[in-house]
C-alpha cells in the first residue's frame, strides 16, 4: 500500500513540547489520519486471585485485595476509569477457562459504562517462554467468533485491537500463520520496541502498541525522539500507533534494578507529553493495576486517588458529581439514611452519564 511519511520533530524537550503538526499526511485510503484528541487506554490485568497479593507487592488497591472474579470490584474500577476520561481498558488475555470467564464478564460491565475493550494477547507463559503457535492462531480465532462483531471492541472501526505481546519471537511466516485467519476480523498490533524490529514484521500486522513502562521521560536520552521515530516507522505502513504513557515504575521485587520515581505526577506529566508529540491513534496508559511493577493509576492504599486524578487532569474530565450530605447522620434521625443510599445510586448514574458524554467533546490538556 502507498505511504507517504509522516515526518516529525524530534528534538523538543519532553518536558515541554506541544504535539507537533506533521509536515505530510500518511496516504493511507484504510487509515483515517491520527485523531487531534486520541482515546486514552489503560492496560488492564484481570489475572489476580487474591493470593496474588501476597507476592511482590509494596502497594495494595484501595478498594481491598480483590479477586478479578468480584463483579462489583469490577463495575467500581470501570466507573473510576470513566470518570477519570479513560476511553477504553487495553485487558491483558489468553484464552483460558478462568480468563474468558473474566472478560466476559468485563464485557458485560464495560458495556454498560460506556468503555471500550481492546486486548493484549499474553503470548508467553509464567516464564516469558513464548507460546506455540497453534495455541495463539486458536486463541486469536477464538477471540474473533466471539468478539468480532460487538461493538463493545469497536476502538477503531468495526474490527477489534488485539496487540500480540512478544511479536519478536515469532518469525514473519508463523505470524503470517497466526493473522491471516484472522485479518478480516480483527486488527492485530505487534509489539515491537524499535524501527529495525517493526520494520520486519510491518508487512503482516497493522500497526504497534509500544508497552515501555521502565523508561524514565525526565533522564532517558532520546525517549521523545524514540517514539516519534517508532511512530514515523509505523505510519510509513499505515498502521495504527499506540504510544505508551506511564507514572513510575519499580520492578525490584520481581527481580528488576530499575526504578522510576513518580515525582509527585511529574513523571506522567511529562511522559503523557512526549506521548502525544508523536501524534498517537491512541495513548496506552500503563498502567490501571500492574502492582508488582508499580505502574498503576487504581486508586491505592499509599497514593490514595492521586494518580487517577492527574490522569483526569490530563484529560480533562468533568469533576465528580458532589456527594450529598445528610444533616441527619449524625443523630440517626429524620429520612437521611434512606435518602443516601438513593443519592448514591443517582450519582453514580451521573458519573456514567457524563463519561459517555464526554467520550466526543473533551480535548487534552497539553502538559
Amino acid at each position: 500500500m502507498l505511504a507517504t511519511t509522516l515526518v516529525l520533530p524530534t528534538t523538543a524537550s519532553p518536558a515541554l513540547a506541544a504535539p507537533p503538526a506533521p509536515t505530510s499526511a500518511a496516504v493511507c485510503p484504510d487509515r483515517p489520519p491520527p485523531p487531534s484528541d486520541p482515546p486514552v487506554l489503560a492496560h488492564f490485568y484481570i489475572w489476580f486471585t487474591q493470593a496474588s497479593w501476597d507476592r511482590a507487592k509494596q502497594d495494595y488497591p484501595a478498594v481491598g485485595r480483590y479477586s478479578s472474579d468480584d463483579l462489583d470490584v469490577m463495575k467500581g474500577q470501570v466507573a473510576e476509569a470513566r470518570s477519570a476520561g479513560i476511553d477504553g481498558f487495553m485487558v491483558s488475555w489468553k484464552s483460558t477457562p478462568d480468563l474468558d470467564a473474566r472478560l466476559r464478564q468485563l464485557r458485560d460491565v464495560a458495556k454498560a459504562g460506556g468503555l471500550k475493550l481492546a486486548i493484549t494477547y499474553q503470548a508467553q507463559d509464567f516464564y516469558r517462554r513464548p507460546l506455540p503457535v497453534a495455541q495463539v492462531r486458536h486463541d486469536l480465532q477464538v477471540l474473533a467468533d466471539t468478539y468480532a462483531a460487538d461493538p463493545t471492541f469497536h476502538l477503531f472501526g468495526s474490527r477489534p485491537v488485539v496487540a500480540i505481546s512478544g511479536t519478536w519471537n515469532y518469525t514473519v511466516a508463523e505470524l503470517r500463520s497466526i493473522i491471516a485467519p484472522v485479518a478480516s476480523k480483527l486488527t492485530v498490533l505487534a509489539t515491537e520496541k524499535s524501527v529495525k524490529d517493526y520494520q520486519r514484521v510491518s508487512s503482516t500486522v497493522d500497526g504497534d502498541l509500544y508497552y515501555w513502562s521502565s523508561v524514565d521521560p525526565l533522564k532517558t536520552p532520546g525517549h521523545q525522539s524514540k517514539l516519534v521515530d517508532m511512530a514515523n516507522a509505523v505510519r510509513e505502513n499505515c498502521g495504527l500507533w499506540i504510544a505508551p504513557v506511564a507514572p513510575g515504575f519499580d520492578a525490584r521485587d520481581i527481580g528488576g534494578t530499575t526504578i522510576v520515581e513518580r515525582r509527585n505526577g511529574e513523571t506522567l506529566r511529562t511522559s503523557w507529553a512526549a506521548a502525544l508529540a508523536s501524534t498517537p491513534d491512541a495513548l496506552g496508559v500503563i498502567s490501571w493495576n500492574e502492582f508488582s511493577e508499580n505502574t498503576y493509576v487504581e486508586p491505592s492504599e499509599k497514593y490514595g486517588s492521586k494518580y487517577l486524578d492527574e490522569v483526569a487532569a490530563l484529560t480533562n474530565a468533568p469533576p465528580p458529581p458532589p456527594k450529598e450530605l445528610d444533616s441527619t447522620a449524625a443523630d440517626g434521625e429524620g429520612t437521611g439514611s434512606l435518602l443516601t443510599p438513593l443519592l448514591t445510586v443517582a450519582a453514580a448514574g451521573l458519573a456514567v452519564f457524563l463519561g459517555v458524554t464526554v467520550w466526543g467533546t473533551r480535548r487534552r490538556r497539553t502538559p
